[in-house]
């Protein structure tokens, strides 16, 4: 581990342990400015000069404040928070720290109500000079996606659904959509996938699939089909004539790539296709 330069707000920073006191431990930087772990996260093996990992933010009087708990999102960070409070000037949600994340009315894009889950991103408010919550993620994703070819296997985090489908975070920096009809497995708020660019767009919002496409696509669907096969003691009451929303909800397919997947097993002699259905050979 190396030590901070700096305290620095909202990250994990590494500090040396400089002293101990009633009220907890002060951890240095290099820069030899100093900040307070609380005793309720002081433990037997935090010795004078020991370096330890600890997270930075403000108390309830925006004091600096250390914790070794780690909460659902740092500075910049994107996560799906549940409402715990309201008041006058804006929300509370809970983010894994003893104080919780304000939410500043001027960052919300409807009213909170307590019990709601809402997709933030984690700020630096310049006016008030805290970590606050922030529901209109716009503004923070760069409109220039570099090395997003078509096809390119992506990270992505879904954020919200939309009339046209589930708007998602691209590797942590670009803005993406998946649309409703060209999904075909369930798909969660919050979730981390895999997914595939299929266009970047000039507003610099990508289109995306969660299927590769061409020849890698139609493997992945056979071996999907092949999973199941053998999952279910080697047949399954299902054909070419099938429904596609049945398909969809079975196999995660549409009926296109689940015919495709039939005829690529049949012409390997790995499955039999009846009037009764599918059938693994040998």
């Amino acid at each position: 581990m190396k030590q901070n330069e700096h305290l620095e707000l909202g990250v994990i920073n590494c500090l040396r342990i400089d002293r101990h006191t009633p009220h907890g431990i002060f951890l240095e930087s290099l820069d030899e400015k100093d900040v307070l772990l609380p005793q309720a996260y002081v433990t037997d093996e935090m010795h004078d000069g020991k370096l330890i990992e600890v997270f930075l933010y403000t108390d309830s009087e925006d004091r600096l404040i250390a914790t070794t708990l780690k909460p659902k999102a740092m500075l910049d960070g994107f996560a799906l928070f549940e409402v715990v409070d309201v008041a006058p000037f804006g929300a509370f949600v809970n983010w894994g720290l003893a104080k919780d994340l304000l939410v500043p009315n001027m960052f919300q894009k409807t009213p909170f109500k307590v019990g709601d889950k809402r997709f933030l991103r984690v700020v630096y408010d310049e006016r008030t000079h805290r970590l606050v919550g922030s529901e209109k993620l716009g503004d923070f994703f760069d409109k220039r996606p570099k090395g997003l070819a078509p096809h390119k296997e992506v990270e992505i985090l879904i954020i919200a659904k939309t009339p046209l489908g589930f708007k998602c975070i691209v590797e942590e920096k670009y803005e993406g959509l998946i649309y409703h009809n060209e999904i075909f497995e369930k798909v969660d708020i919050g979730s981390k996938r895999v997914a595939f660019v299929k266009t970047v767009r000039k507003d610099g919002c990508i289109d995306l699939s969660l299927q590769a496409g061409g020849s890698k696509q139609k493997d992945l669907s056979s071996e999907r089909v092949l999973s199941l096969l053998k999952k279910s003691n080697g047949s399954m009451p299902y054909n070419y004539k099938s429904d596609a929303q049945l398909i969809k909800d079975v196999f995660g397919l549409s009926k296109k790539e689940f015919k495709r997947s039939l005829t690529a097993l049949l012409e390997s002699g790995a499955i039999e296709v009846k009037d009764s259905g599918i059938y693994l050979k040998g």
